[in-house]
């Protein structure tokens, strides 16, 4: 069965406790806790020891479980103790970007060469290391996203497919998963209008109302044999976003979900 999540970055004004009931009040199955600098760290890196029990309890409580964590960095010093915290408190998958610039030759080359010396330290802690394809960074695309995928050998290193990023860099993501769905071990998801460089408003990025057929892409998931989870990834979140805004967000999000997977026959 597909797991359904949601990267707790859509909740950064809150703390991980109401995160964390709001999540499991729309049915979820687990949550994505954001250690994300500068943006949402649900999961402090520089202190997790002391957090473990709360976290731990926290995720208990609710009936949740830990299927990632977003780290977003390609710092060592960021994804060390990542790697370390994801082991002690059983987060299978570590999420970053793949950093660098489009159209960057040295920093696709950079990209990859970081990603395959991090898998491996991933490895020694039983973990594994995803990047997804991102508009704007070095590997944006399904080309760039193949060519990881042919340089790194490990079976630590993933990819967290994001039809958002597929599609707003010109592609039909239903179409682009196939070619890469035999190293997919995550995928974050949302929708959004048109092809812009941003994702959009949080309410536009709610699964469902956007452009992308993500029907179509949940049936490419299934039809692939694919199991992990699937996280919804919504950025975006400020001060003038209230509890019940971001939770009617992630609410509608698992209705659109479940039910395409519930017809799909993977929930």
């Amino acid at each position: 069965m597909i797991k359904l999540g949601v990267n707790s970055v859509l909740f950064k004004q809150f703390d991980f406790a109401t995160a964390a009931k709001q999540i499991a009040l729309c049915g979820y199955d687990g949550v994505e806790i954001a250690a994300i600098k500068g943006m949402c760290e649900h999961l402090d890196l520089s202190r997790w020891k002391e957090q473990s029990g709360e976290l731990r309890a926290i995720v208990e409580d609710n009936g949740l479980e830990l299927l990632s964590t977003e780290v977003a960095s390609l710092s060592e010093e960021r994804l060390l103790p990542a790697f370390e915290a994801a082991a002690e408190l059983g987060i299978p998958v570590i999420n970053v970007g793949p950093g660098g610039k489009l159209g960057v030759e040295e920093d696709v080359q950079a990209s990859i060469e970081t990603l395959a010396r991090l898998s491996e330290k991933a490895a020694a802690y039983g973990v594994v290391l995803c990047v997804k394809a991102h508009v704007g960074n070095a590997i944006h695309n399904t080309p760039t996203t193949l060519r990881a995928m042919r340089e790194i050998a490990s079976s630590a290193f993933g990819i967290d497919m994001d039809p958002s990023h597929i599609h707003r860099a010109g592609e039909n993501a239903e179409e682009a998963l196939p070619a890469v769905l035999s190293r997919v071990k995550h995928v974050h998801i949302r929708d959004c209008k048109g092809r812009e460089q941003g994702p959009g408003p949080i309410g536009l990025q709610a699964c469902g109302r956007g452009d992308i057929d993500l029907f179509g892409y949940c049936k490419a998931m299934v039809d692939g044999g694919y199991d992990g989870p699937v996280v919804l990834e919504v950025i975006g979140a400020g001060p003038d976003h209230s509890l019940d805004q971001v939770s009617i967000v992630a609410a509608e999000s698992y209705g659109y979900l479940n039910s395409c997977l519930k017809k799909l026959g993977a929930r």
